[in-house]
């Protein structure tokens, strides 16, 4: 189920048109349950893993929109990172959240105006960037924040995957609460439009362990329900092995 979508012809942004109500979507996403604990430590592990490849792990003040129950945060505290908050919108991923770093974790939707011009060193926004009313606001916020060599890292779905090609209306990209969806040249021009210049777009593998790619994968659910049962049980071993595959995700990699 999504919205009416519509593609500009010109930065190629697909999006809602017309979006639904903010105060509907809002309220939905502060009483959203949360059931992702195990994919949400794959995913952070995959993303601390690109930030190292591309800019390094150097310690700075750091903010995650959209944090979830933190996973991504916790991971950069195990690399050395101290000075680290994350705005979570619904309560149920904080209260799942490792001890570690729950007190890290604010619920409510980010605010740019708490944070002083060039105040940080690293902001991260993963698959958050769909759901913003105004996302070139957002990456402009970003930007102001940042100080001067800072960097914004920031994942999105690719509606240019071939996985999203391939399924069309069926992947799970194409949601109630996206209002739009990146490919490489939205997402390049997105970020060049708030004001970074050194900007690297790329596509992401993720790695997560087979039971979860399975509940991803479009089969019949009759089918599928008895397969993740059987990976929960006698097949547990099989449904734990970990896979990489481009799971259509792009990383947006810039620097201030």
């Amino acid at each position: 189920m999504h919205a009416r979508l519509a593609k500009c012809r010109r930065c190629e942004l697909v999006f809602a048109n017309p979006a639904p109500a903010r105060a509907a979507l809002e309220s939905l996403y502060r009483a959203a349950s949360f059931e992702a604990g195990t994919e949400s430590t794959y995913a952070a592990r995959t993303y601390v893993a690109c930030l190292r490849r591309t800019k390094g792990l150097l310690p700075v003040p750091t903010v995650d929109v959209g944090a979830g129950d933190g996973a991504f945060l916790l991971e950069l505290m195990r690399n050395g990172f101290t000075d680290v908050i994350g705005y979570e919108p619904s309560e149920a991923p904080v209260r799942s959240a490792d001890p570690a770093v729950r007190d890290r974790l604010r619920v409510g939707f980010f605010d740019a105006a708490k944070f002083p011009d060039d105040s940080l060193g690293l902001v991260t926004c993963f698959q958050t960037i769909e759901h913003v009313y105004d996302p070139l606001q957002l990456v402009r916020d970003i930007h102001r924040i940042l100080k001067p060599g800072g960097i914004a890292f920031l994942i999105a779905h690719d509606v240019d995957a071939l996985s999203a090609k391939i399924l069309g209306d069926k992947s799970p990209i194409y949601d109630i609460e996206h209002l739009q969806l990146f490919n490489h040249a939205s997402a390049a021009t997105i970020m060049r439009s708030a004001g970074f210049s050194d900007v690297d777009v790329s596509s992401v593998s993720n790695t997560y362990p087979l039971a979860y790619w399975l509940k991803l994968f479009p089969l019949n659910q009759s089918i599928k329900q008895h397969l993740l049962t059987a990976m929960a049980g006698p097949l547990k071993p099989i449904g734990n092995v970990s896979i990489s595959l481009p799971a259509g995700n792009l990383a947006m990699v810039a620097t201030k």
